[in-house]
């Protein structure tokens, strides 16, 4: 199946998510990503993402996460794609600190905006064997964009969200669309290289 690696990622996502929202407040306080001692702790540049800051969060990113495996179960993401949302991953908390107004992130919604750029680059590319995938794929970045574009998240990288009763930190989702945009353009250029 050539959807195994992205369907793995997606449960070890939700698992991982599970397992420390049950553990409790101290395993969160030791996995998530903060500015002023990320580099103490580089660790949290991965587990950062299963850190939720409320039930809300939690759920509303694990609704994301089973979006993104049914999507794969239909659209079944090759190797590239797999490994463009992988390098993705780290990158998101790394690019942070250029916001001083962020002082620690938590949660997938980096990581989903990632996976969604990294999907419709690959539909675009015609990777996927589906019917009108670049026309699907080109939705899917438009739709992508112009969240984007709505957040500004360039301008407004924190905000308060009344729905989830936390911070939202919208920096990680332009900063996980553009690198999962350029992991997965990169990871295709080489390929496209190497066969031509």
């Amino acid at each position: 199946m050539r959807s195994k690696l992205w369907l793995s990622l997606c449960v070890l996502h939700a698992v991982a998510s599970m397992l420390v929202w049950w553990t409790g407040d101290r395993l969160a306080a030791w996995m998530i990503w903060r500015v002023g001692d990320w580099t103490e702790r580089p660790w949290s540049l991965w587990t950062s993402a299963w850190v939720h800051m409320n039930t809300q969060h939690l759920i509303s990113n694990q609704l994301a996460v089973g979006a993104l495996a049914a999507m794969a179960w239909v659209l079944r993401p090759g190797l590239r794609a797999s490994l463009a949302w992988l390098l993705a991953w780290p990158f998101i908390p790394l690019v942070l600190p250029y916001w001083p107004h962020i002082g620690y992130y938590a949660g997938l919604s980096g990581l989903v905006h990632a996976a969604l750029a990294v999907v419709g680059v690959y539909l675009m590319a015609g990777e996927a064997k589906v019917p009108m995938a670049r026309r699907w794929g080109m939705m899917l970045l438009g739709g992508v964009w112009i969240k984007l574009l709505i957040e500004r998240g360039w301008h407004w990288p924190v905000v308060w969200s009344d729905n989830l009763g936390i911070s939202v930190v919208q920096a990680s989702h332009l900063v996980g669309a553009v690198f999962g945009m350029a992991a997965m353009l990169a990871l295709l250029h080489k390929v496209f290289n190497r066969a031509g």
